[in-house]
């Protein structure tokens, strides 16, 4: 984990998520007790990161913003669809 004493945040990321994305997000911040929702979207960025490897690369083809969302039906079955 790097300091907080060297970590220098000067570039704002704006994101626009649904309710859905939203509320499967903030239950994984409480749920894993991160003090802010930037601090768990930045684990949950660290983790995907790490994770690469063992994923296919997406189908990128003729894609559009909207054919990449937080919220899947993988994602669902993790969460015991408790984001509906």
């Amino acid at each position: 984990m790097a300091s907080s004493e060297n970590l220098k945040r000067t570039e704002k990321l704006q994101l626009m998520l649904d309710e859905e994305e939203l509320k499967a997000i903030d239950d994984w911040r409480f749920e894993n007790r991160m003090p802010t929702r930037a601090a768990a979207i930045r684990e949950l960025l660290r983790r995907g990161l790490l994770a690469t490897p063992h994923f296919e690369e997406p189908d990128t083809d003729d894609a559009s913003t909207r054919d990449f969302g937080v919220v899947d039906e993988k994602v669902r079955a993790t969460l015991g669809d408790e984001t509906n």
